[in-house]
């Protein structure tokens, strides 16, 4: 049919299909010469990180196995009957600092002040020091209450602030040991505001310092009170109990090292001053006075039967900031100590090889980078460019042997395995970002923010009075848009699997695309009404 002035009508153009067309054929392009090199290259580091990872994990079950069937670890090769004996009847004991770091801890202030004041000891051998670092004048009129309360029952309580807050909870306690009332001090244990230790803490310590004058620290194990508010604490609990169970302790038996955890420790203060104090030049202080005490020759010991009352992060805000800091700053103490731990003289070279390779490399750098790029990244790529080959025992067997080795560590939540896998595929996003900005020194290397703790705020029922006005929305504060595209990228893989593959790999993918929906979306942890 023609138009008006006799020329054939022009065809329809259907711009939706031209895109289209014009994308495919531009990956048709790319995908051979320059994504599959690169892709390539890509899985066979991740490969050769798994096989690091899978080492390392299978190495430790074997220690852990021989240490508990032999019954070899090394606080039970101590009588401590026999030293508490010698303690009471010479009547000797050594003056012991108790330090309480706090910021804006209205929760739990009175948690921690309590047990700590109840620890048994000779109250003229104890102080309980409180550093409080709040700027709520309101709230620290109530910690410096809270003191004087004790005070007056005959407990020798401390309370220090400061007009700023240099060097966050590293200064507090940097400046907490400069008071002049700690010279005769022998041991310091630290105490963080929401950590409860029972009554005998300071007897089943303090006497393995006396014992052995190459000790440094006593650390005991944590337990956990809110595990079982939220699925996000229950998840928590796994990799903090195979941390425990198994890396502290294998740390203590082979090489008497591991990281101190920052809390529920107890340090001769002889061995803190030879290690150079404490450092504020990264986010994990506990790690760094660690290590240093480590390359000038001082042995630590982990008490596994010991545990001391802690409160998981319970909302995804506080727990994202708790991991962006666990993750940046070992990254960041890799990258300034390791020259110095590589020419230290005062160490074997087999604890170098365990500090530098598998405490610092492999734990606190390749495991985040390889669950993160491997398992969301590098693994569905390769759905989509068919000419990347995957080795199926590499991406099956091995993570699911590194997976059972520390879930077993928590047998209670075994059944819980599947959304434990999903939850940390979407962490390591966070962990390898805060890894690299660590090793780059790049911005937010230095971002300390407290963790917040719920205490019993949740569990108290209050009289809340009705108001007319709706509360604020907090939708704009739950959203995270890193794992909304992550969502998308592997919804999208997942689709291309369904269609063009002959396996059920695209399971997994909608799994884990979920997974990235939910978290992205805040539907995740405790949300704090307002």
């Amino acid at each position: 049919m023609r138009n008006s002035v006799g020329l054939e009508p022009e065809p329809e153009v259907n711009l939706y299909d031209d895109t289209g067309r014009s994308l495919s054929q531009a990956w048709d392009r790319i995908r051979v010469p320059i994504i599959v090199p690169i892709l390539r290259f890509a899985l066979y580091v991740c490969i050769a990180m798994s096989v690091m990872r899978f080492i390392e994990r299978v190495y430790m079950a074997i220690v852990i196995g021989c240490v508990k069937c032999l019954g070899r670890k090394r606080y039970t090769k101590y009588n401590l009957d026999a030293i508490k004996e010698d303690l009471e009847q010479n009547r000797n004991y050594p003056m012991v600092l108790v330090q309480i770091p706090m910021f804006n801890e209205k929760e739990v202030y009175k948690l921690s002040i309590g047990a700590a004041c109840g620890l048994s000891w000779p109250s003229d051998r104890l102080i309980v020091q409180v550093l409080d670092d709040s700027t709520n004048e309101v709230l620290r009129a109530l910690v410096e209450l809270e003191c004087q309360r004790w005070i007056e029952k005959g407990v020798n309580v401390k309370y220090e602030t400061r007009n700023n807050r240099n060097g966050y909870k590293a200064g507090a306690l940097r400046d907490g040991l400069k008071k002049p009332y700690v010279e005769d001090c022998e041991f310091v244990v630290i105490f963080d505001a929401d950590y409860q230790p029972e009554v005998l803490f300071l007897w089943r310590t303090v006497p393995y310092l006396l014992e052995n004058p190459e000790l440094a620290l006593v650390q005991a194990r944590w337990k956990f009170v809110n595990a079982n508010e939220c699925l996000m604490t229950r998840l928590q609990e796994m990799p903090l109990d195979y941390h425990f169970s198994v890396e502290q302790e294998v740390g203590s038996s082979t090489c008497s090292f591991f990281g101190f955890n920052g809390t529920a420790g107890v340090w001769r203060i002889q061995a803190v001053s030879d290690a150079g104090g404490w450092k504020d030049r990264t986010t994990v202080e506990d790690m760094d006075l660690a290590v240093r005490a480590s390359v000038k020759g001082w042995k630590f010991i982990f008490v596994g039967d010991l545990s001391v009352k802690n409160e998981l992060p319970s909302t995804f805000k506080a727990y994202r900031f708790q991991q962006h800091r666990w993750s940046c700053g070992p990254a960041n103490l890799f990258r300034k100590m390791f020259k110095e731990i590589l020419l230290c003289e005062r160490v074997g070279i087999w604890k170098k090889f365990h500090v530098i390779y598998a405490f610092s490399f492999v734990r606190k750098i390749v495991a985040h980078w390889v669950t993160f790029f491997f398992y969301c990244i590098v693994i569905p790529a390769t759905i989509l460019v068919p000419e990347v080959h995957l080795p199926k025992p590499i991406a099956v067997y091995l993570p699911a042997t590194i997976t059972l080795l520390n879930a077993a560590s928590t047998p209670r939540s075994l059944h819980l395995l599947v959304f434990w896998i999903l939850f940390e595929n979407v962490m390591s996003l966070h962990r390898s970002k805060a890894a690299i900005i660590g090793l780059l020194e790049a911005s937010r290397v230095n971002e300390w923010i407290v963790t917040e703790k719920l205490g019993n705020a949740l569990k108290q029922k209050y009289s809340i009075p009705k108001v007319s006005k709706r509360p604020r929305s907090r939708i704009a504060e739950r959203i995270h848009f890193l794992e909304l595209i992550m969502g998308m990228y592997m919804l999208h893989c997942a689709f291309y699997n369904m269609i063009f593959a002959n396996d059920h790999f695209f399971i997994y993918l909608l799994l884990q695309a979920g997974a990235f929906f939910i978290i992205g979306l805040g539907y995740i942890g405790t949300i704090v009404p307002t």
